[in-house]
């Protein structure tokens, strides 16, 4: 049987995405599924960098302001919508177009990662929130690292939710986490696919998400997170520890000056942008696209369509 076809957009943060996938989408005949664990919820369109209607310019997209704040997003959930969304847009001859910096869950639907085991059994997962509870990520984290060093190096101490994943993995299969995502990464893709990063030269990237933070406040950030916290929305959920909404609320809070939370908010998406791009070079056949190599994006765009037709899906 042939396979499908998948074209996947990405790279860090600030790379300048959008503008590119709307070229590629009109050029092609694609329909764009948004790749993003942040822009799936509504009321949040400031900090995420969501597209307006306006920029879509008529393109199709899915999973944007599809969820409220309190519900919960994952990479299973997401998974999950987007192979919906990519048989609605299959049935309509178009071509599905993954677009977003959330690598994991570009790779749960191009490998199609299997979740489903080890579901039902959450007495263990219990044990593990009550021990975060009373001692802590770094507790946790420690714990990972005895029995499964790779994981503990790969997952933040404050990802606390991965971490327990991780233990859980160990303690009901008996074998690590970091192997199984090995296994899954080796799964040969159901997708004839062609994975583009965008990129650009580390100063350049590093200005534009320095005056993209900057925009973000001229644009009423702070409004946004207030008006978020003011309808009930706290830092304990998961929506609320987006980049721009924990850094805001901290300061809205009264734990940091406006200045230190705009200093920490530019620091820790330049670390985000850093630790996108160092799973993008773990991936598979990925084709890098040096955006200062190019002298317009209309060049970009004509090598993407290159790439793309002799991958034979054009």
């Amino acid at each position: 049987m042939d396979k499908r076809p998948l074209i996947i957009l990405t790279g860090p943060t600030s790379v300048g995405k959008t503008a590119i996938s709307i070229a590629l989408a009109k050029a092609v005949g694609g329909e764009i599924i948004s790749a993003d664990s942040m822009q799936v919820y509504r009321s949040m369109n400031i900090g995420t960098a969501k597209i307006t209607p306006e920029q879509m310019q008529g393109v199709p997209h899915h999973l944007i302001d599809v969820l409220n704040p309190e519900e919960e997003f994952n990479v299973v959930r997401f998974q999950q919508m987007a192979k919906e969304a990519m048989e609605q847009i299959y049935t309509r001859n178009k071509l599905p177009i993954l677009v977003g910096g959330t690598g994991f869950y570009i790779q749960a639907v191009l490998n199609d990662i299997d979740f489903t085991e080890n579901e039902a059994d959450t007495t263990y997962r219990a044990e593990l929130e009550q021990l975060l509870a009373e001692h802590g990520g770094e507790y946790l984290h420690e714990q990972l690292a005895k029995i499964d060093p790779e994981s503990a190096t790969a997952i933040h101490p404050n990802n606390s939710k991965k971490v327990i994943r991780a233990l859980e993995y160990a303690k009901l299969t008996g074998s690590k986490i970091s192997e199984h995502n090995v296994e899954q990464r080796q799964k040969e893709s159901p997708y004839q696919s062609c994975y583009f990063v965008l990129n650009k030269e580390r100063s350049k990237l590093y200005e534009n998400i320095n005056y993209r933070v900057d925009q973000m406040l001229q644009e009423g950030l702070e409004n946004e997170v207030l008006s978020l916290k003011q309808k009930g929305y706290t830092r304990e959920l998961v929506s609320m520890q987006g980049l721009g909404y924990k850094e805001l609320l901290a300061y809205l809070d009264g734990e940091t000056s406006l200045e230190e939370a705009i200093e920490i908010l530019k620091r820790d998406t330049r670390h985000f942008a850093k630790r996108q791009l160092t799973w993008f070079k773990r991936e598979k056949e990925v084709i890098w696209v040096d955006k200062d190599s190019f002298s317009s994006e209309d060049a970009v765009l004509d090598y993407l369509i290159t790439c793309l037709e002799e991958k034979k899906i054009l």
